[in-house]
C-alpha cells in the first residue's frame, strides 16, 4: 500500500510517499526556520503563507521523487489535529482536493501519533507493549501502547513543553532560535555540573518545564551580580562564551535527566518491552546516550533517525498505514475539521 502523507501543522511544509508503513519511497520538506529565526518563534500568520506558496510544489515533487502518478497512490493521509489552524487548513484542503478530485481513500491522522512511528520508518520493529515519549517544541507527553492504534497518556507536562523550554533558555542565553540545536551545540564545550538547576517535583508521571526555564533566568542573574529585576534580553551580552556553554550545558543534563527519571517511574507501573523517543527533541544527542545507557539492559530502546525526529509527511504515511491495518475505515474529506488541540486516543 502507497501512501501519501502531508504535514503542514506548524512550519515546515511536508509530503512523502511511503509503502507498507515503512519503505520510504520519496520525504520532501520545505522548512521556515530561516524566516521564523528572526522573530525567535513562529509566526502563526507567516507560517500559513508560507505553506500556501510550498504545499503544491512539495506534494509534486514528492510524486516526482518517488516515480509515482498520483493515480499509483492508494491512499493519502494528513495531519488535522494538533496545530497551527491556519498551517493545518492549508495542508487538510489540498490533501482534501487531491483526494475529492482522484478518488482515493482519505486518513486525517493525528499529528502526535505520527512523531511515534517515526520510529517504524526504515524498517524498524519495536515490540508492545511499549513507553512513547513524545517531546517537541508543542508536546510533552509519555504514552502507553499495548498495540498499533491503542494510545494511552500516563503522563503530560502541565505548564511549558520541554522543546518551548529550549527555546526560551536558549533566548536567555542570547543563542538563536530553535533552541534545541543551539543548546546542544553550546553545551558541547560546557560542564553540565557547573550550575545546579532544581528538578521540578511533580507528582505522578506529568512535567513541569516552566521553573526549569524561569530557574535559568534566576542562575544567570545571579551569576552575573544582577538584581532579578533586569529583563532577560539584558543578559546574553554580558556572557561570556564560556558561561553560555557552562549554562547550555548545565539547562541540557538537567532536562534529560527530567525526562530519564519520568520513564523510568513510569516502567515501575507499566510493563513495556520497548521505549521509544518522538518529536523533535528526540534528536538531541545526550538524551538518546543517556536514555541508551539507562534502559538498554531491559528495555529495546528506539529513536527516529534524525531526519524524521522533526516534522515530516513519511511518519503521517506510516501512522496512517498502521491506523489502516487496525481497522480504521476512510474519512469523508468533505466533511473534515481541523482542531488546533486534541487529545490522543
Amino acid at each position: 500500500m502507497r501512501i501519501l502523507g502531508i504535514e503542514s501543522s506548524c512550519d515546515e511544509t511536508a509530503a512523502a510517499i511511503v509503502e507498507d508503513g515503512q519503505k520510504i519511497l520519496s520525504n520532501v520538506v520545505v522548512s521556515q526556520i530561516d524566516i521564523h529565526s528572526a522573530y525567535g518563534g513562529v509566526i502563526p500568520e507567516v507560517a500559513a503563507r508560507s505553506h500556501i506558496e510550498a504545499i503544491n510544489p512539495v506534494i509534486n515533487q514528492a510524486l516526482s521523487d518517488a516515480k509515482l502518478s498520483i493515480d499509483q497512490i492508494d491512499a493519502i493521509a494528513v495531519t488535522h489535529t494538533p496545530g497551527l489552524v491556519g498551517s493545518l487548513l492549508v495542508g487538510t484542503l489540498a490533501a482534501r482536493t487531491i483526494a475529492i478530485i482522484n478518488n482515493i481513500p482519505f486518513y486525517p491522522t493525528h499529528h502526535l501519533k505520527s512523531h511515534i512511528y517515526a520510529n517504524w520508518l526504515s524498517g524498524h520493529q519495536p515490540e508492545f507493549p511499549l513507553l512513547a515519549a513524545v517531546i517537541s517544541g508543542g508536546h510533552t507527553q509519555i504514552i502507553y501502547m499495548k498495540r498499533h492504534d491503542h494510545f494511552e497518556i500516563i503522563g503530560t507536562t502541565r505548564d511549558d513543553a520541554i522543546g518551548e523550554c529550549f527555546d526560551k533558555a536558549a533566548k536567555i542565553l542570547g543563542l538563536p532560535y530553535p533552541g534545541g540545536p543551539a543548546i546542544a551545540t553550546a553545551a558541547q564545550n560546557g560542564d553540565p555540573k557547573k550550575y545546579h538547576l532544581p528538578i521540578p517535583q511533580v507528582s505522578d508521571l506529568d512535567f513541569s518545564f516552566s521553573g526549569l526555564k524561569t530557574a535559568v533566568l534566576r542562575a544567570v542573574q545571579k551569576d552575573l551580580n544582577l538584581p532579578i529585576t533586569t529583563p532577560s534580553h539584558e543578559l546574553a551580552a554580558k556572557l561570556s562564551p564560556q558561561q553560555v556553554a557552562d549554562f547550555a550545558a548545565s539547562f541540557q543534563d538537567t532536562a534529560v535527566n527530567i525526562l530519564i527519571q519520568k520513564l523510568r517511574k513510569a516502567t515501575e507501573t507499566y510493563p513495556a518491552k520497548s521505549i521509544v523517543l518522538a518529536g523533535g527533541v528526540s534528536a538531541n544527542q545526550l538524551l538518546r546516550s543517556k536514555l541508551t545507557k539507562s534502559f538498554s539492559k531491559t528495555h529495546q530502546v528506539y529513536f527516529p533517525e534524525p531526519q524524521y525526529s522533526t516534522d515530516n509527511g513519511a511518519m503521517v504515511a506510516s501512522a496512517a498505514y498502521f491506523s489502516i491495518q487496525a481497522g480504521e475505515h476512510a474519512s469523508n474529506p468533505y466533511s473534515l475539521d481541523i482542531s488546533p488541540r486534541s487529545i490522543i486516543h
